[in-house]
């Protein structure tokens, strides 16, 4: 089973991370098993100059794995940026739903946070919505959307709409028989 993908798009500030971090234990209540995906527009250190990984990568290694008793992590250069769906295949296995901040460009559903008191107009107008494949907005002003419309602290119903929308969840924490 391919994972849903779901984009958490909006502008600088807007509030994406702090969201996503509610939305998370929210869909993990629900038995969503869920992985997460941060996209940097601009090239990224994880490494820091002088640690072990770094000099490993920096003497030619192409991947570096850290491994720990409780966690891995991965470093590997590329020659492209992967699609969301090449990164779900090969790194998120087993999940239900991968949720990514960014990647507002891509295909996938999106929810919009927008916080009036930061920006005044959402990224998506009421015009591209559809063209940008917005699937719900996340604000606390009135936004003029053709979608359901959700508040900043609302991540429990926004994680119920997902499950129901993509992965036949019903009610009560009950999956669809036919998953």
């Amino acid at each position: 089973m391919q994972p849903q993908i779901i984009c958490v798009v909006g502008k600088k500030k807007s509030g994406k991370t702090t969201f996503i971090e509610k939305l998370l234990p929210e869909l993990k209540a629900l038995g969503v098993a869920v992985g997460a995906i941060k996209h940097d527009a601009h090239s990224f250190e994880m490494d820091h100059e002088g640690k072990d990984s770094w000099r490993l990568k920096k003497a030619g290694a192409e991947t570096v794995v850290i491994s720990s008793p409780d966690r891995i992590a991965m470093i590997r250069s590329v020659d492209h940026e992967h699609t969301l769906p090449e990164l779900a295949e090969s790194l998120f296995p087993g999940k239900h739903m991968i949720l990514t901040e960014g990647y507002f460009s891509s295909d996938s559903p999106k929810v919009e946070v927008h916080r009036g008191d930061v920006h005044q107009n959402p990224l998506c107008t009421r015009q591209n919505q559809e063209d940008r494949n917005i699937i719900a907005m996340v604000t606390d002003r009135g936004v003029d959307a053709d979608v359901p419309k959700f508040g900043l602290d609302d991540a429990k119903e926004v994680a119920g709409f997902l499950a129901r929308k993509y992965l036949g969840w019903v009610h009560s924490g009950m999956w669809n028989s036919d998953e």
